[in-house]
């Protein structure tokens, strides 16, 4: 709030009472909900840890990372779990996963056990990991999918054999500070809670067996604690009019070759492919974007492309500007006023989204299975379109004032910048730029009388 109190000091002399209207409500807007998703409220995920059996010295349990998010999904190179242990507790063995390491284990003679580090971090295996070496729902290289896109494949366990621990409910500890990283920041994870044990069946449905004990840790996902800047940015084009909207400049930061040389490649430079292929190291996931004036690496392009009598078209494109990644099972989170009335859409799946109750104004579409889910890295392949063909409702559609453009668009669950709304492309017989009204100069009056004391 106070660098926003700084900047409006600066803009007050200069700029028009819209502009410091639409400022002042994205200072009180963004600081009061940044880890609170409007679109998908209830969206987290959510650890088991089950107990499945006593051991000698502590336990063997199954741990199940459940993707209970609509939309957002962890991708390459896929998760890793930390916890600190609450007494000195070791990992004897793993199926489904491993730690990254095995700590120190001097201790112990003869038999050494698989980790003993008393904060152990636990990755995924992969794909073609040993059938001996795997369980159920484990060995997809870290990589879960949404709830909505794909339920099947939305979560990933692991099983460990605990020693140094209680071997009772009275006397088992529950671990302590889980951190989830997917791959990097973003998530924050409460403290372990002890639940209802987890009830299982057997595959013929004629036997339920239970855990020990069920341990539960939900986490909640923050788009400002991921990324310092934003990842995907839209712009907008319509057939009645000629001005194309561009992504907002340094919408996902800015090219500066002086303090940050390379951070950027031009694609008209010869010799691109060794250009690329240099600088990509092994598991280097940092983005290498084209050089650009918004610096994102998606870019989502909405064109109002059709208007028939009764219907209007629409064309959605995603550019992928990045280098070095191939987005799998992407998607994308639409909001508009018309998606109670989407009559076809080519080429994408689609699943109505309803935050609201029962307002559908919310639209979830991602690729078609060996099609085009898979977003290819920046290149001539890097893109994906398709079409939406949207039936009038005569009570509300309009094409004035920016109603055919979306409201809000989401890339692999992070909000994407839009353009200024004064920016967007208006109809030939109306005004560029609307009379400001008299409520608006009301407002941003009494607003700029509160921030007086802190300008002087």
């Amino acid at each position: 709030m106070y660098i926003c109190i700084k900047s409006f000091c600066k803009l007050i002399k200069f700029t028009t009472p819209t502009i410091l209207l639409l400022f002042l409500l994205s200072c009180f807007s963004f600081t009061s909900i940044e880890a609170y998703d409007a679109l998908d409220p209830n969206g987290n995920i959510t650890i088991k840890w089950d107990i499945i059996s006593w051991t000698a010295d502590g336990y063997l349990a199954v741990v199940t990372i459940f993707n209970f998010q609509q939309y957002r999904h962890i991708q390459a190179p896929g998760w890793s779990l930390g916890w600190t242990w609450a007494k000195k507790e070791v990992i004897w063995s793993m199926m489904g996963g491993q730690t990254t390491e095995q700590g120190d284990c001097s201790r112990f003679k003869g038999n050494i056990p698989h980790c003993c580090k008393k904060d152990p971090t636990v990755i995924d295996l992969l794909p073609r990991t040993p059938y001996n070496q795997q369980i159920a729902n484990c060995c997809k290289g870290g990589v879960i999918n949404a709830w909505v896109q794909d339920p099947a494949n939305a979560a990933s366990s692991f099983q460990l054999s605990v020693g140094a621990a209680g071997t009772t409910n009275k006397t088992v500890r529950v671990p302590k500070n889980f951190t989830l990283k997917a791959p990097g920041p973003g998530y924050t994870c409460g403290p372990a809670k002890v639940g209802k044990p987890t009830r299982f069946v057997s595959p013929d449905g004629r036997r339920v067996t239970q855990a020990m004990m069920t341990w539960n840790v939900t986490c909640t996902y923050s788009q400002f604690l991921a990324q310092k800047t934003p990842t995907c940015c839209v712009s907008l084009s319509s057939f009645y009019n000629d001005t194309i909207v561009p992504c907002p400049t340094c919408a996902c930061g800015c090219q500066n070759n002086i303090t940050q040389p390379g951070s950027c490649v031009n694609p008209d430079v010869p010799h691109l492919a060794s250009i690329v292929s240099s600088d990509h190291a092994k598991n280097n996931y940092s983005p290498l974007v084209q050089c650009t004036s918004h610096m994102c690496p998606i870019r989502v392009h909405w064109h109002v492309k059709l208007n028939y009598k009764d219907y209007w078209r629409v064309k959605v494109t995603i550019t992928n500007f990045n280098y070095r990644m191939n987005y799998t099972q992407w998607n994308l989170v639409v909001q508009h006023p018309n998606f109670d009335n989407l009559t076809q859409i080519f080429s994408f799946n689609y699943k109505p989204l309803t935050p609201y109750d029962k307002i559908n104004d919310t639209a979830m579409l991602w690729g078609v299975k060996f099609y085009n889910d898979l977003l290819m890295q920046a290149g001539p392949l890097g893109n994906v379109q398709s079409e939406l063909l949207f039936r009038k409702d005569k009570s509300t559609f309009t094409f004035e004032k920016g109603w055919a453009f979306p409201r809000r668009i989401y890339f692999n669950g992070d909000n994407c910048v839009m353009p200024p709304p004064d920016s967007y492309p208006y109809l030939p017989n109306t005004s560029s730029r609307q009379n400001v009204s008299l409520l608006i100069l009301a407002i941003t009056l009494l607003l700029s009388v509160a921030f007086h004391v802190a300008c002087v």
